[in-house]
């Protein structure tokens, strides 16, 4: 079957439109905010099992610079050692990993459901305590799994440095080989990363085929996205504008224009999974959004909208011909009975009553003298 690249790339671009996934976007920045810093606590913990803290810290803080910037990474940075201050006692202990565990999976649970509203799917209603737990527990998998994927990636990576160190005195010219194989291996990172949050987090079904064409293409998008979020984070004056708060305020820029890469890819496995694939359907557990769901979330679609401005101006037009009947109806009968409007009659003249009883008396008085004399 020949795929129409150029089909899909407008598909996903209205889809990205009628979902405003710009807006869900800027809602996952301002949740990442918040569960940035406690991520990367569980993460450089888990990290640090292998290299020891502070080589972990250092690692994964100069890998988010390489992202983000010199601002960005003294923002995280920051965060980092705010939320790390140490705590007394054993309960103080227990609620601040529970608050850790909580506030890093925010962010996913927000994923979670831009990603429902996207592929156009919603958990079931009245799922009760069990439900939540059900919903938070992908997002608890998804931190380790990132923890898990970033110490794998940090073990190959430094395999790979250390090969190539020792390769490069006996072949020189490597470097460029070894660039490559970084770069792949980085895609390739990159792409499983993305495959899980497609895979694991949505409630709906789909394909692993399909998947793993999503996050390709998601991952193409993330890497050429990456060097030009950096060169207009390097090159722009957003830091000095802000002030004191500039390396937040470019934290969260990053984050947003990643965000948006993410739910670009997501839409784009969309299209091509119903178009070209088995198709993206709702969990046990999730049931289809519908039109009605969406238009009540703010996110209704053309299509919708066109269906009912269109009902709305046949109810308009109903009600006003039916006005327009009444009303002819209504001037037929006026011009065909006249209206009857009684008269008032006013009150007789007392003089004119008075001079009636005289006359009447004076025409009695007449006829009864006219009989009398006929009599004689």
């Amino acid at each position: 079957m020949k795929i129409d690249i150029i089909g899909l790339l407008k598909q996903t671009f209205v889809e990205w439109q009628e979902d405003k996934a710009s807006r869900l976007a800027a809602a996952l920045s301002y949740y990442t905010a918040f569960s940035l810093a406690p991520l990367l606590i569980i993460v450089i913990a888990i990290v640090a099992l292998v290299f020891g803290q502070d080589a972990a810290e250092g690692e994964i803080v100069g890998q988010i610079k390489g992202l983000v910037g010199k601002e960005g990474a003294e923002a995280i940075q920051t965060m980092i050692n705010n939320s790390r201050k140490p705590t007394e006692g054993t309960i103080a202990t227990i609620i601040s990993v529970a608050i850790l565990l909580f506030g890093a999976t925010n962010v996913f649970n927000q994923l979670q459901e831009s990603l429902n509203t996207i592929w156009e799917v919603a958990p079931k209603p009245g799922r009760g305590v069990k439900g939540i737990i059900k919903d938070r527990f992908p997002s608890f998998a998804m931190v380790l799994g990132i923890g898990f994927l970033l110490l794998v990636s940090l073990v190959v990576s430094a395999g790979l440095t250390a090969l190539s160190n020792y390769l490069g005195h006996l072949v020189p010219n490597l470097s460029v080989v070894w660039r490559v194989v970084n770069f792949l291996f980085s895609f390739g990172v990159i792409t499983l990363l993305f495959a899980m949050i497609y895979r694991v987090l949505p409630d709906a079904k789909i394909a692993w085929g399909d998947v793993w064409i999503g996050a390709a293409i998601t991952s193409l998008l993330f890497t050429i996205g990456k060097s030009l979020i950096g060169l207009y984070l390097g090159n722009s004056s957003v830091g000095s504008t802000y002030g004191a708060a500039g390396s937040f305020v470019v934290l969260l820029l990053w984050v947003n224009y990643s965000a948006q890469i993410l739910f670009f890819g997501a839409e784009f496995t969309q299209v091509y999974a119903n178009k070209y694939g088995s198709r993206i359907v709702p969990s046990k557990n999730a049931l289809p959004l519908t039109e009605k769901a969406r238009a009540g979330e703010g996110i209704p679609r053309t299509s919708y909208m066109e269906i009912a401005s269109a009902q709305d101006d046949e109810k308009q037009a109903a009600h006003k011909n039916r006005g327009a009947g009444e009303n002819r109806v209504s001037r037929e009968e006026t011009d065909d009975t006249p209206e009857y409007q009684p008269v008032k009659k006013k009150p007789p003249h007392p003089a004119a009553i008075a001079l009636s009883v005289m006359i009447g008396a004076y025409r009695s008085g007449t006829k009864l003298l006219g009989i009398n004399k006929n009599r004689r």
